[in-house]
């Protein structure tokens, strides 16, 4: 270390040499080495004066000696045989310190003791503590990837306080479609020459040219029945960023957390702000399959009691969308029986009516705090169905008027016209 120097983006290069080379350790690894070794370094930031400053990175214990205070500290950068017991006046880390006293609490009601802190903690107390903190960590190196990974304007978080689950596995965030083996996405050949798209369309605008009303107000909401389709401009168009029929395109606009469901429903999805009524919230996202890939995975799927196939039967059910593996936050989006998103399918770079995208627009007025649902099982106006094009049967794999069998799954969406099953 002592020696080089920095050039950036954690490049360190030997002056002597003139050669560089990039770092595999992060900024915060290179100076947890130097604190190790006792080693001063002006590029990474340590000086004589912070060279024994030490980050905690979580709180495993506490006791109470008289009236002191001491926690038992992770320090970043060392192994847990380092872990030192600290009185409170040492540590200077107030929000982890609030974040321990919250854990704390929330587990000791959830055992039903006594809400007081105790003044020493019992070992399985104490370890569903390291726990808790190292799932938090998780949870947020794993929200810091997601966001990395978004193209929209809104961002995600993440929280879970109900158990220790940490992130999936198996998923990784997309921002469109995947397009799966043997299946190609035309784009649009032309685009409109609309001054005005709103006010002054030419020909209808793209809507128009495919024999379809204009779908968005100036507000953008949109304002056609469900089953209608909505075209919007695409890449070819004279209009730019701002036309008000560019809407699903420009992608999620709200802040939204996914969390951890307190009655069995796994991971769900809440708004953090307003969503005014019929206004555009997120897309349905996945891989792209045919029906006959579909139906393979959806016998997997079945023994592992889940599934994410959406049927694309817009006119005809050739294709299926699986975000098991792939997706974007409408992943982890709950069914409900009385669900506040609506299915709409948009054309927009890609006019192909066997491959829509599936797009959530609000039913009504959503508070913030309030979960995301949309219905697994939704018929788009069922009443009038003189138009199969207008009216096409919109849900998950599996459902009635589709080929795929699925067993039948409980439904705990709680509400009062639950259906009681799901499919």
């Amino acid at each position: 270390m002592v020696g080089m120097h920095r050039l950036g983006n954690n490049r360190l290069a030997a002056p002597l040499t003139g050669c560089n080379v990039c770092c595999k350790s992060s900024w915060n690894q290179l100076q947890d080495l130097c604190r190790l070794a006792k080693l001063s370094c002006p590029a990474l930031g340590i000086s004589k004066r912070n060279l024994c400053d030490f980050e905690v990175e979580y709180l495993c214990d506490y006791k109470k000696i008289r009236e002191q205070e001491y926690y038992l500290v992770k320090w970043r950068g060392y192994p847990d045989s380092e872990s030192t017991w600290e009185p409170r006046q040492n540590l200077k880390c107030v929000r982890i310190l609030k974040q321990f006293h919250k854990d704390l609490e929330r587990e000791l009601l959830r055992r039903h003791h006594r809400s007081k802190t105790p003044r020493h903690l019992d070992p399985s107390l104490a370890n569903y503590l390291v726990q808790k903190a190292k799932q938090r960590r998780a949870l947020r190196r794993w929200e810091k990837e997601l966001n990395a990974k978004r193209s929209h304007l809104g961002r995600i978080t993440v929280e879970n306080e109900v158990d220790l689950d940490g992130p999936p596995r198996a998923f990784v965030y997309i921002n469109e479609y995947r397009v799966g083996e043997g299946i190609t996405l035309n784009q649009v050949a032309v685009g409109c020459e609309c001054q005005d798209c709103l006010w002054a369309p030419t020909g209808g605008c793209c809507p128009g040219a495919s024999l379809h009303k204009f779908a968005y107000n100036d507000q953008g909401q949109v304002r056609l029945r469900a089953g209608l389709p909505i075209y919007e401009c695409n890449s070819r168009c004279r209009c730019g960023y701002d036309c008000p029929n560019r809407v699903v395109q420009k992608g999620i606009r709200y802040d939204l957390c996914i969390f951890r469901t307190d009655d069995g429903r796994g991971w769900g999805v809440r708004t953090l702000e307003k969503i005014r009524k019929n206004s555009f919230v997120m897309e349905y996202v996945g891989e792209i399959i045919t029906s006959e890939e579909a139906e393979r995975r959806g016998q997997i799927y079945d023994r592992q009691g889940a599934t994410y196939l959406f049927d694309l039967d817009y006119v005809e059910d050739v294709y299926t969308v699986d975000a098991a593996y792939y997706g974007n936050i409408s992943h982890f989006v709950n069914h409900s029986c009385d669900p506040n998103l609506q299915v709409y399918n948009v054309f927009i770079d890609n006019l192909d009516e066997r491959l829509p995208r599936i797009a959530f627009f609000a039913t009504r007025t959503i508070r913030a705090g309030e979960e995301l649902t949309f219905d697994y099982n939704m018929q788009v106006d069922p009443v009038d169905m003189e138009s199969t094009r207008m009216d096409s049967n919109f849900g998950l794999a599996g459902l009635p008027g589709s080929p795929k069998k699925r067993v039948r799954i409980e439904c705990k969406c709680g509400t009062e016209s639950c259906r009681k099953y799901l499919f």
